[in-house]
């Protein structure tokens, strides 16, 4: 038996040569602490389903389950514990109509209702985005969902109804591998700060000035831990993004805004991502306790319709 957690890591004696430009600029080197993950990952099997992994921390294509039909309690706990493994969970020619998504939706939790995203569907909790020559996308930056709830979403499901010719990508980010990558130094300074999480930066131009005191009664501030460490996992994730968190509690204003941008960056490493090409009814399952996502606006003005169904979480801690 192994005496220390060097001796477990069969990658310790590798040299890191891993530098930076700047103190807080971008990264030169090998991102080496993802080799365990990947490892890791590689060993996992289900009985329900078949998987290809996609990155080497994130990320899985998951075929041989046909999400239309009625799933038994073992398919979705193996799906549930895959999610939480590979955090991005990749299906292909999922032929499913709205209910149907509703459904599979259901078996991991609430749905949410977004107050400033109705639907426009035939069900509350399902929201379509449908983008064309009139419409734009504007989602095109890295962001975990609805951090301004005080429980903001575990996770969310979205399919591809109708998608361009080419673009339109979403990429993922996993904000667990961003900060196992950050200086020691940084983790210990952001391991105990909280911040401010408020959807006024997002969605502050979309409700009307009659019914802004409504809106922020129903919807305060609210503040989250910087580090949060996921509730099945108890993986260390980074969570705080440039769309809602204002800023960071018990810091200077300038060091508060200088960690918010430096932070958020950090999503943008490629090494820490994937990238889904959609298609016609694939479906993508993402947590988004443990990962950020960035929807490319690249497809300008060609139409891509999308329908989203997100499932309510915990609080972070």
């Amino acid at each position: 038996m192994s005496n220390s957690a060097e001796e477990d890591n069969p990658y310790s004696t590798l040299p890191i040569n891993r530098i930076r430009m700047t103190p807080m600029g971008d990264w030169m080197g090998p991102a080496s602490h993802l080799a365990l993950e990947r490892d890791r990952l590689r060993k996992l099997r289900f009985d329900s389903f078949d998987h290809r992994l996609v990155g080497p921390s994130l990320g899985a294509e998951i075929s041989g389950i046909d999400l239309s039909q009625p799933l038994h309690e073992r398919e979705v706990n193996e799906l549930r514990a895959a999610l939480c493994a590979f955090k991005v969970l990749i299906f292909r020619d999922q032929a499913i109509n709205s209910t149907q998504h509703v459904e599979f939706a259901r078996h991991f939790g609430q749905l949410e209702t977004h107050p400033f995203i109705p639907s426009n569907t035939n069900h509350p909790e399902l929201v379509r985005f449908e983008k064309s020559d009139e419409i734009a996308g504007y989602e095109n930056t890295w962001h975990h969902d609805v951090t301004w709830r005080e429980s903001p979403s575990m996770g969310a499901i979205l399919h591809a109804l109708e998608v361009p010719e080419l673009g339109g990508d979403t990429l993922f980010a996993d904000m667990h591998a961003a900060y196992e990558g950050l200086d020691p130094e940084v983790r210990e300074r952001i391991d105990t700060l909280s911040a401010v999480h408020d959807y006024m930066r997002a969605f502050g131009h979309t409700v009307a000035p009659a019914e802004a005191e409504k809106m922020r009664a129903q919807f305060p501030e609210v503040i989250h831990p910087v580090v949060r460490t996921h509730p099945e996992t108890a993986q260390r994730c980074l969570f705080v993004n440039k769309v809602f968190t204002r800023e960071i509690l018990g810091v200077s204003p300038e060091e508060s805004d200088e960690l918010v941008q430096y932070l958020g960056s950090e999503a943008s490493c490629p090494e820490y991502q994937i990238r889904v090409r959609w298609e016609p009814d694939t479906l993508v399952f993402w947590d988004n306790r443990a990962v950020m996502h960035y929807a490319s606006s690249d497809y300008w003005p060609q139409r891509r319709v999308m329908e989203r169904a997100s499932i309510i979480g915990d609080r972070p801690a």
